[in-house]
């Protein structure tokens, strides 16, 4: 069972994971470089203990240590316990939810072992915002998708917002980075994925017009601002759009990807 620590000394060592929660650079570098990553909230703290992640350690308000005392009684980690004006000057801003916990990041798996165990994939180009990673993440759960590949200079879903606005699906929905970008269209070729590319481009087809019979597909989706790059519109085998209303080119990125895994999730054939 977790040790119950209450602190007064924010200055404490043992609080370091959790200090600059806003500083997001701050928080990037120092996640990576601890090897660790924030779940915030009382189901995302649950949800990450309860598939499997290990916690090292818990930081709550007071009211909090009932409703999450069967979590804290499975583990050993520590659980510090402050005010929530304490926690509010420690973290930078005001944890509304009164809970935190810092767990071991896992080791990714390799993007040859994803595309292995899965049939429907979102491939995700270059996206910034931890915001739309999240809701991302939590779209390919809710709508029958397998897994996500990301580039390399994507947001990490283990960032603390894209973890929230998922609802925590980052924890068991299986993802990878990949590396060789360039080789990306390459990898799923031989992995037998069929790819569709989310483009304006002149020759893109209506999403909903594309091949009923696609035993292994890849959604492609790129960065909030420019789109794809121009290798993935040459190089995948299908260029898509949703079709707008008048004056309306586009939607948010991840509301594309809700919209695009819905569609084809109808037209895919049953497992």
């Amino acid at each position: 069972m977790a040790q119950i620590v209450r602190l007064d000394d924010l200055a404490d060592p043992r609080l370091r994971d959790y200090t600059g929660l806003r500083d997001v650079q701050l928080r990037l570098r120092l996640e990576s470089d601890r090897g660790l990553f924030l779940a915030e909230g009382e189901k995302v703290v649950r949800r990450a203990i309860e598939s499997g992640h290990t916690p090292r350690s818990f930081l709550m308000a007071p009211r909090w240590l009932d409703g999450l005392a069967d979590v804290l009684a499975t583990t050993d980690a520590p659980c510090f316990v402050l005010d929530d004006a304490s926690i509010e000057e420690l973290t930078g801003f005001h944890v509304h939810r009164g809970s935190l916990a810092a767990l071991e990041r896992p080791d990714l798996p390799t993007p040859e072992t994803v595309l292995a165990d899965a049939r429907r994939v979102v491939v995700v180009e270059d996206l910034a915002d931890h915001t739309n990673v999240g809701a991302i993440f939590r779209s390919v759960a809710a709508l029958g998708f397998d897994a996500v590949l990301l580039s390399p200079r994507c947001a990490d879903p283990l960032y603390r917002r894209a973890i929230k606005v998922s609802m925590g699906s980052v924890f068991w929905l299986p993802y990878a980075r990949v590396d060789d970008w360039y080789a990306a269209p390459d990898l799923l070729r031989a992995a037998g994925y069929r790819t569709f590319a989310m483009t304006l481009a002149d020759d893109s087809v209506p999403i909903d017009t594309v091949p009923r019979d696609v035993e292994r597909l890849a959604l492609i989706v790129g960065s909030e601002g420019h789109g794809l790059s121009k290798r993935w519109e040459e190089a995948a085998d299908h260029r898509v759009t949703i079709p707008m209303a008048a004056d309306i080119d586009s939607l948010n990125v991840a509301s594309s990807v809700a919209v695009a895994c819905w569609e084809l999730r109808e037209r895919l054939s049953a497992r």
